[in-house]
C-alpha cells in the first residue's frame, strides 16, 4: 500500500512539474518577440539608409568615365 501510496505521489509530482510557470514563460516569450521586433526595424532602417545612400551616388559609372574623358 505505501508503495502506491508513493507512486501516485510521484506521478502528482511529475505532472505538476512538467507543467511549467506559464506566466514566466510568456514573459519570455514577450520579451524574445519584442527583441525580435526590434531587431527587424533596426535592419530594414539600415536598409533603407543604404537605398538613401545609393541613390546619391553616381547611378552610372561607366557614364560618369566617359564624360570625363570625352571633355
Amino acid at each position: 500500500m505505501k508503495k502506491l501510496v508513493l507512486m501516485f505521489v510521484a506521478i502528482a509530482a511529475v505532472s505538476f512539474a512538467s507543467c511549467g510557470n506559464k506566466a514566466a514563460d510568456q514573459a519570455a516569450k514577450q520579451a524574445d518577440s519584442i527583441r525580435i521586433a526590434d531587431s527587424i526595424a533596426a535592419a530594414e532602417a539600415e536598409a533603407a539608409a543604404a537605398a538613401a545612400a545609393d541613390s546619391t551616388a553616381t547611378p552610372d559609372s561607366a557614364a560618369a568615365a566617359t564624360t570625363t574623358t570625352a571633355q
